[in-house]
């Protein structure tokens, strides 16, 4: 039986979904030089404030784009609530290790993490969802593990930051997937059953004499712009989607990562050593052996044409 090829469009409307998805993950990537303006700012407050102006603009966002009815829907069900408290935490862990390990001088180590998430992703849908994996899928795994293994190793230390940031995102990844709910108003309603946590932390660091918001103007616009940097990626990244095949879509993931180790080497002139070039190689074998299995499956599948 012979099956169809898998052509990519090269018309309009894929060369606009190529230029969004440029601009998202390019965004995302170049993260890190934004998040180094705070400094000593403690990360807590950081993601404090991006989460309470990133549900300000989310806001607006969803009323422009009619997106607010299944966000009411999903509130008015307690357990769907309740499963996206726990997604929006993991979320908010995962954007509060990011920008500690970015103002601790350890940006090497986050794009680390942002690698090895898509891996993570295969393993976890093979221990929870009981995936079979394929054999290709099986060897990419463990490379990318045994280049975690050895960054570690020759560090001495175990780089839980990478390893947090990596498995946050993935078990949030794997919860999303139970939620009936599209990309944005369920980012929406994350964001809203965090902010009166994050509304409250604000307001321990105030009695305490903690808060920074107002020190300085350029503290407070940044703080505020952390809900513009936030949200407007997300544009690019849904606009992407939309226009993008989901296999193309995937190969720009590592973009991001790929900057921020740019970013933390050349930019914050982070150490980088050979050591550290053997891990980040076994690291990169493993996502080239993953998109080479995935492609290979991609040209074994039909393809469905939308309709017109």
């Amino acid at each position: 039986m012979q099956y169809p090829r898998v052509v990519l469009n090269t018309n309009a409307h894929t060369r606009q979904g190529v230029i969004y998805a440029l601009f998202a993950y390019g965004s995302w990537g170049l993260f890190p030089l934004y998040w180094k303006q705070f400094g000593t700012i403690p990360a807590a407050e950081v993601i404090c404030h991006r989460l309470l102006w990133s549900l300000v603009f989310l806001l607006i966002l969803g009323v422009v784009l009619r997106q607010m009815s299944p966000c009411v829907r999903v509130l008015k069900t307690p357990k769907l609530v309740g499963l996206l408290f726990l997604t929006a935490a993991l979320l908010s862990f995962n954007w509060g290790l990011f920008v500690y390990g970015v103002n601790t001088g350890q940006v090497v180590e986050t794009s680390l993490g942002y690698f090895i998430n898509p891996l993570v992703n295969v393993l976890l849908g093979a221990l929870v969802l009981r995936e079979r994996l394929t054999r290709s899928q099986v060897v990419a795994v463990l490379l990318a593990l045994a280049g975690v293994v050895y960054f570690g190793w020759h560090l001495w230390k175990v780089p839980w930051i990478a390893l947090g940031i990596a498995s946050s995102f993935g078990i949030y990844g794997l919860l999303r997937k139970m939620v009936p709910i599209d990309p944005l108003p369920g980012l929406i309603v994350e964001t809203a059953v965090m902010a009166p946590v994050a509304l409250v932390l604000l307001g321990v660091f105030a009695r305490h004499g903690s808060m920074h918001f107002l020190d300085t103007p350029k503290i407070t616009l940044l703080l505020m712009g952390g809900g513009i940097v936030t949200a407007f990626p997300l544009i690019w990244f849904i606009s992407a989607a939309k226009l993008l095949p989901l296999s193309t879509l995937g190969f720009f993931q590592y973009l991001a990562p790929t900057l921020q180790l740019m970013v933390g080497v050349f930019v914050f002139h982070e150490r980088f050593t050979l050591r550290d070039g053997v891990a980040f190689a076994l690291i990169w074998t493993a996502i080239a052996i993953f998109l080479g299995s995935s492609r290979f499956r991609a040209r074994k599948e039909p393809v469905i044409e939308p309709a017109a």
